[in-house]
């Protein structure tokens, strides 16, 4: 073999390698297309479908809860705590000066009106009545002389006129005869008004004689009691004696302050009912039986009083208790469930659910009864409102209702 033909042997095995690297070369960019082609075709589809899934929710119309909106009943039931108290209470003062002789009832007696209570005594009331009845007999002698003296003088008078008249007597005896009967008139009428007085005194004495039997001025029981037998008790109007309290309890009374809202509808005769926590089984009537004219300025509540029957005296007078008022309502209000209301910066709002549309209401809230709310404006009776909606609502976005039950 000669030089020329190992110089074209060796040559050979490049040229054959270049064939190959335009082979492969073309591979690789036929396999980078597809690539390309497939990555583009999957962005296609990615987008066709998301593409058709935002058009789905654009026309997606969802269900959402409803509940109807009712009105609120014609009488408001009012619940405020109140403490009981007696129909009537005294407190009994010593009205005569002495020692108690006799105490007849004790803590927790219920006594009737006119009854003995407790019994004084004091000695020197007994002189003085004796010495204001011998003025008093004294006087009336007086008065007996004073009227003898003047029927004297007036005789005396009589008599003597028609001499002075004609000159038989002077006219100087006339005057003194005359000036006579004049005084004797006068010191009668002195010992009659002095009768009336010694008269008035005795009737004090003897007032303060019926004072020492201490009696009960109503039907009532017994709840102090703070003198015994052998007490010393004053009677002063400033520092007497205090004796007894006693409180009439066949009647119980309550004071409540009704708020401002429902005071409106507030006048005697008004249904109450009184419940105590201690008595779970039992409530007691009662009658609204006097109100206020003004509310309270501070506070912006009416003081009511309320009259309950206690016959059977189960009802003592001091208990915390509720007191239920049935008021009527004189405004109109709704009530709603408190899970349709929403919360944003606009207030709080409902969503009313009309013709397959969402309408955002404002709404004002009167009461927060818990699981609902009475409001007195921005909804109607009957309106739907939707419950739990949700956060991104909008005015006029469409919804398709259905009852609380059907959608879980």
């Amino acid at each position: 073999m000669t030089e020329t033909d190992r110089g074209t042997e060796t040559v050979a095995p490049p040229r054959k390698s270049r064939r190959g690297g335009r082979l492969a070369g073309f591979g690789l960019v036929l396999v980078a297309g597809m690539a390309l082609a497939f990555g583009t075709w999957s962005h296609y589809s990615e987008r066709r479908q998301v593409l058709a899934t935002a058009a789905e929710g654009r026309n997606l119309v969802p269900q959402v809860r409803v509940a109807t909106v009712t009105p609120s009943d014609s009488i408001e039931i009012v619940k405020l705590p109140a403490t009981t108290s007696a129909f009537a209470s005294a407190n009994i003062f010593a009205r005569a000066s002495g020692y108690v002789a006799t105490r007849a009832v004790d803590i927790g007696d219920h006594v009737k009106a006119g009854q003995l209570l407790a019994e004084i005594v004091a000695p020197e009331l007994d002189h003085q009545i004796a010495q204001a009845e011998a003025t008093l007999a004294q006087l009336n002698s007086s008065l007996l002389q004073a009227q003898a003296n003047r029927e004297l003088a007036k005789v005396t008078w009589d008599r003597d006129r028609p001499l002075v008249e004609k000159g038989w007597l002077t006219a100087q005896q006339g005057t003194i005869d005359e000036q006579t009967l004049k005084a004797q008139e006068a010191a009668v009428s002195v010992a009659q008004a002095n009768i009336k007085a010694e008269e008035a005194q005795l009737q004090v004495l003897r007032q303060q004689k019926l004072y020492q039997r201490v009696v009960a001025p109503f039907d009532g029981v017994i709840t102090q009691r703070n003198i015994d037998v052998g007490s010393l008790v004053q009677a002063d109007t400033t520092s007497g004696t205090f004796m007894f309290t006693l409180q009439q309890g066949n009647v119980i009374r309550t004071q409540v302050f009704v708020p401002q809202d429902a005071a409106f509808g507030l006048k005697p005769g008004i249904a109450a009912v009184v419940r105590v926590p201690e008595i779970p089984d039992r409530t007691f009537p009662g009658t609204v039986t006097r109100i206020a004219d003004a509310l309270q300025p501070g506070s912006r509540t009416l003081l009511t009083e309320v009259d309950i029957q206690n016959p059977d005296a189960a009802l003592t007078s001091g208990i915390y208790c509720t007191v239920e008022l049935h008021i009527p309502r004189k405004t109109p209000s709704y009530r709603i469930s408190a899970d349709a209301v929403i919360f944003n910066a606009g207030g709080m709002q409902v969503a009313v659910v009309a013709n397959g549309v969402a309408h955002l209401r404002k709404i004002g809230v009167l009461r927060d009864l818990g699981s609902e709310l009475e409001v007195d404006s921005g909804v109607r009776s009957g309106d739907q409102l939707i419950i739990d909606p949700s956060v991104d609502l909008t005015e006029g976005a469409r919804v398709e209702a259905r009852p609380r039950a059907d959608v879980s």
